[in-house]
């Protein structure tokens, strides 16, 4: 596969496939190298792992791989403020691609929580969140069109908020106007310090976005994905 003609910063590791098969292989065999990793150092390991339909694939390599998963943590890294059995439910896609065969041994900690809104369920999720060991160990994100990645949208209400380095909450209620539904998501504080971070994404749009997010990396606001492109990140990518 010739890569994409694209003067990468050097904080991004590109990893390129001719498929998304292959692809959804290569990260699926480096993130169990660094969960592997974790587990030889302490007795837990943490991944946030994010929702669509692109990760399928890699969610169900990820999920065979012989590590202890009875000593890891999962999250999400965002999750929308639908019913459980919602087939937008980032949770629903976890528990029918990812937590499955060795992988449901893993300890699951989600976002949704039963309350009617994102901003009653916040207080519970980051609760929640509390029982993870930060920092994350990897971060495995996606990004939209408009360069969002997370639920870290451009047009969210919240964003700068979501993006300060002083906000508290590790979660935050978000609520897009371009989207149907709110969102929780992680804050910029619990992701930027995971300790390897990668982002999946698949076809020429997405590289496009990603063209256009280089061109002014500074301008986090209006492209939030800039903050991890900028902090560094591992880019997986088939077209």
């Amino acid at each position: 596969m010739k890569m994409p003609d694209i003067d990468w910063p050097s904080t991004v590791n590109p990893v390129i496939g001719e498929s998304a098969e292959e692809v959804a292989g290569k990260l699926a065999d480096a993130v169990a190298e660094r969960l592997e990793q974790a587990l030889a150092s302490r007795d837990r390991a943490s991944i946030a792992l994010s929702g669509g339909s692109t990760p399928k694939p890699f969610f169900e390599r990820l999920r065979d791989k012989p590590l202890d998963w009875s000593r890891v943590d999962v999250t999400l890294a965002d999750e929308r403020w639908v019913p459980f059995e919602s087939s937008d439910s980032n949770e629903r896609l976890l528990r029918e691609h990812f937590l499955q065969g060795a992988a449901a041994k893993a300890r699951f900690i989600g976002m949704k929580q039963a309350h009617e809104s994102a901003n009653a369920g916040q207080p519970l999720a980051e609760q929640a969140l509390s029982e993870l060991a930060w920092p994350l160990d990897v971060l495995v994100l996606g990004m939209g069109s408009d360069g969002h990645t997370a639920s870290l949208f451009p047009d969210a209400p919240e964003i700068d908020r979501a993006l300060d380095v002083s906000q508290p909450d590790r979660c935050m209620a978000l609520h897009p106007a371009s989207q149907s539904q709110a969102r929780l998501s992680l804050t910029r504080r619990a992701l930027e310090n995971a300790g390897w971070i990668a982002l999946h994404l698949k076809g020429e749009d997405k590289m496009d976005t990603l063209r256009a997010a280089m061109d002014d990396m500074a301008a986090v606001r209006e492209m939030p994905i800039r903050l991890f492109l900028s902090l560094g990140l591992n880019l997986f990518w088939s077209p």
